[in-house]
C-alpha cells in the first residue's frame, strides 16, 4: 500500500494537535506544523497525500500557501480550515482546487471524508502524471517512420492510404504499424487514439 503524509498547517496549535492526534488514530502519517516557513520546507511534492490548511494565517494566508504548493509543477490536495465561513471565502477556495472547505469547530467524520476525498484526487492526478510521463517515453522510442505510421493511424488513415501517402508497400506500412502499437504498449487504435490525445503535448 502506497504511504501517504498528511501535511498540517494551523495557527492554533491545540487545534493542530487535536486534528493530528484525530487523523494519527485513523491510520494516517502527519506532519504538524504551525508556521508556513516549516510547512513548507518539509513539503516535497513528490510524496503521495494531501494538505489540510488555516486559511485565515499570519503573514502568508491560505491562498497563499495553496499557491506556494503548485509552484512545484504538481498540485497538491488541499483541505481549507476556518472559522469564518463566508460564502464568497469558500468559493475561491474552491475555484483555486481546494478538496473541502470546512469550518471550525470541524466535524470529524466530515474532516476524515475530505481526506479520503483529497487522497483520491492525488492518486488520480499521479497515476495520470505517470501514463503520460509513459507515452511520452514511447513516442520518443518511435523511428522517424513509425511516426508518420502514427500520425496517419490518429488521422483515420487505412494502411493502404498511408502506404500511398508515404510511397511505400501496404505490407512495409503493417510491419511500421505493428512495431509502432507494440512500443506505444497498446493494442487497438481506441486505446492509440486515447493515450495519445491525451498526454502527446
Amino acid at each position: 500500500m502506497e504511504s501517504h503524509t498528511l501535511l498540517i498547517y494551523l495557527a492554533d496549535e491545540a487545534l493542530l494537535k487535536a486534528i493530528a492526534r484525530l487523523l494519527a488514530a485513523n491510520g494516517y502519517r502527519c506532519e504538524a506544523h504551525t508556521s508556513a516557513e516549516a510547512f513548507l520546507a518539509r513539503h516535497d511534492p513528490e510524496t503521495p497525500g494531501c494538505a489540510i490548511v488555516d486559511l485565515a494565517l499570519p503573514g502568508l494566508d491560505g491562498f497563499g500557501i495553496q499557491e506556494r504548493l503548485a509552484t512545484g509543477g504538481i498540485e497538491r490536495p488541499v483541505i481549507f480550515l476556518t472559522g469564518i465561513g463566508d460564502i464568497p471565502m469558500s468559493v475561491r477556495a474552491m475555484k483555486a482546487g481546494a478538496v473541502d472547505f470546512l469550518t471550525k469547530p470541524v466535524d470529524e467524520a466530515s474532516l476524515l471524508t475530505a481526506v479520503e476525498q483529497a487522497l483520491a484526487r492525488d492518486a488520480a492526478a499521479r497515476a495520470a502524471r505517470s501514463e503520460g510521463e509513459a507515452v511520452r517515453r514511447s513516442l520518443a522510442r518511435l523511428t522517424p517512420r513509425e511516426r508518420q505510421v502514427l500520425d496517419g493511424v490518429l488521422a483515420g488513415r487505412l494502411n493502404k492510404q498511408i502506404a500511398d501517402d508515404l510511397g511505400t508497400a501496404e505490407k512495409t506500412v503493417k510491419v511500421h504499424r505493428g512495431r509502432m502499437m507494440k512500443k506505444m504498449r497498446v493494442r487497438t487504435v481506441a486505446d492509440l487514439i486515447r493515450v495519445v490525445t491525451a498526454h502527446r503535448h
